[in-house]
């Protein structure tokens, strides 16, 4: 019989894995706690490297499909002064597909493809029962064992308290995410300014990134330093929970609250950026909704003792800075435990490959650990020539 595997989590990780399983025609179950494959927005994009995401991406069978959609464009980079100078402009070189970039909803939809999703599955504890398997308990009130659980459920993951008391520290920045929609139409200036790909400004402990997504979509992120308890209702006015179902006017509450907090934001974003050029803080002018994000990191170091039955991949188990690797390393750890699970014949093979994909995992995962965290340390600086250095090392000369 095939042993019975769950994945928590319906992120790059868990689908990675799932993808894999399914086309070596095994069973796997996903849960996810969101309602819907569409109950919140997937996020911005992400460049998929050569070498680990698109790897990933090879081994599910999903290079091809995935080149059609992916924007290697999107790899341009420019840099400005605070005043608006142009530092640094690379556009990508031609058929350069080292990194190109792909929507985070894109990228979800292609991993998802046959795949059956148990949405609204909310796990709450995984427990680890010896011979007996693991059980997985949910909000629900529903329990089930599995003979292999794999958390993949990000950074706050119910399922790595049964192997590892480690938990996230803030790294002393905070990101607060706005957008623009329709840019070309509705701010061709800019439109001209974030071009096809990203624009960078690095202040003192701060900066502010537009990053362009497809469909006219622009990200815009304000990065800074500042203390965890300096905001106590963090996202509270992106959040309609305590209005949902109450009609017509408690939704009309709901968009005065959140348009109120929008300028609110707003406005202590553009204080924080007083002095900067005029077309860099119309991006936050003309931003609409806010999202505070707090950046947590689990240590480097991050390992566990082996547990029979449980691991973790992705941000569950190495959560760092978003600097473009934690994606990819998710993507190409889902694939290669997946392949391994699928080689393994019996429950002591199971578990010796799930050892040796952890022992694997951590290796990597450390390296990359470290330069994201030196690399964030380096663009959120007292000294904003530290990011500009930063760049003109990994970018192409």
């Amino acid at each position: 019989m095939s042993p019975r595997i769950a994945v928590v989590g319906s992120g790059p990780a868990g689908l990675s894995f799932a993808r894999v399983l399914h086309r070596h025609g095994h069973p796997v179950t996903v849960l996810e706690r969101d309602p819907a494959r569409d109950a919140r927005p997937a996020g911005g994009t992400l460049d998929l490297h050569e070498g680990l995401g698109q790897l990933a991406l090879e081994k599910a069978g999903l290079l091809a499909e995935f080149q059609a959609l992916a924007r290697p464009e999107g790899q341009a980079m420019r840099i400005l002064d605070t005043d608006g100078t142009v530092l640094r402009d690379w556009p990508p070189r031609p058929g350069d597909r080292a990194n190109p970039e792909i929507d985070r909803g894109q990228l979800r939809d292609l991993l998802l493809g046959p795949l059956e999703v148990q949405w609204g599955r909310a796990v709450t504890e995984v427990v680890p029962e010896g011979r007996g398997g693991v059980l997985v308990r949910s909000a629900d009130g529903r329990q089930e064992t599995f003979d292999l659980v794999i958390g993949a459920d990000g950074a706050w993951s119910r399922v790595r308290p049964a192997v590892s008391s480690a938990a996230p520290r803030y790294t002393g920045v905070t990101l607060v995410e706005t957008s623009l929609d329709d840019v070309d139409a509705r701010n061709p200036d800019l439109a001209r300014l974030v071009g096809d790909g990203s624009v960078a400004v690095y202040g003192v402990n701060r900066a502010l990134v537009a990053q362009r997504n497809s469909g006219g979509h622009v990200k815009v992120y304000a990065q800074f330093r500042e203390p965890l308890d300096r905001h106590t209702d963090r996202g509270r006015h992106t959040d309609r929970d305590r209005h949902e179902g109450l009609g017509p006017a408690a939704d009309a509450e709901a968009n005065a609250d959140a348009e109120a907090n929008a300028e609110t934001v707003r406005t202590g974003l553009l204080a924080l950026f007083e002095g900067w050029a005029a077309p860099v803080l119309e991006l936050l002018r003309r931003g609409t909704g806010f999202v505070r994000r707090p950046l947590h990191v689990l240590p480097a170091s991050h390992t566990w003792d082996h547990v029979s039955g449980v691991t973790l991949m992705g941000d569950a188990a190495h959560l760092m800075p978003p600097l473009g690797a934690g994606a990819n390393l998710a993507m190409l750890e889902g694939t290669e435990l997946a392949e391994s699970v699928a080689a393994a014949s019996g429950p002591g093979e199971l578990d010796e490959a799930v050892r040796a994909f952890e022992e694997q995992m951590w290796e990597r995962a450390g390296r990359w650990a470290d330069i994201t965290m030196a690399g964030l340390e380096r663009l959120v600086s007292p000294d904003p020539s530290e990011a500009l250095a930063l760049f003109d090392e990994v970018q192409p000369s």
